[in-house]
């Protein structure tokens, strides 16, 4: 492959992770209170690799549509941690989003098995 199709496959992975960013995170933190670091690293874990200053604003965003919450915690390595939690409307967005995400993997699985047939 040439240089600029690299760079083009690089940016579609870009703007897929982008757009399902928050529906990730939320996901994590369905599973328990979760500080920032942990969030970046369950993503990293699971090749969403995105850098400290992504996250942030996300977790902003998601605060003010009050999908989030969030508690101070005390650490014994520095200054108090603000650990994320769902609240109510957050768990009743994730559902919504989740269901969305099966509708359109389902869509784009479809797309692929009539690609694969007749490729």
């Amino acid at each position: 492959m040439t240089s600029v199709e690299d760079y083009r496959f690089e940016n579609l992975q870009a703007q897929m992770r982008k757009g399902i960013l928050e529906y990730c995170i939320m996901l994590i933190i369905a599973g328990g209170p979760a500080y920032a670091s942990d969030i970046l690293h369950a993503l990293k874990a699971s090749n969403l690799i995105v850098v400290e200053g992504t996250i942030y604003p996300l977790l902003s965003r998601l605060k003010r549509a009050e999908y989030l919450e969030y508690n101070w915690v005390e650490s014994l390595a520095g200054p108090p941690r603000k650990y994320y939690s769902l609240t109510t409307k957050g768990r009743e967005a994730l559902q919504h989003m989740t269901e969305q995400w099966t509708a359109f993997t389902t869509s784009v699985n479809s797309l692929r098995g009539v690609h694969e047939k007749n490729a």
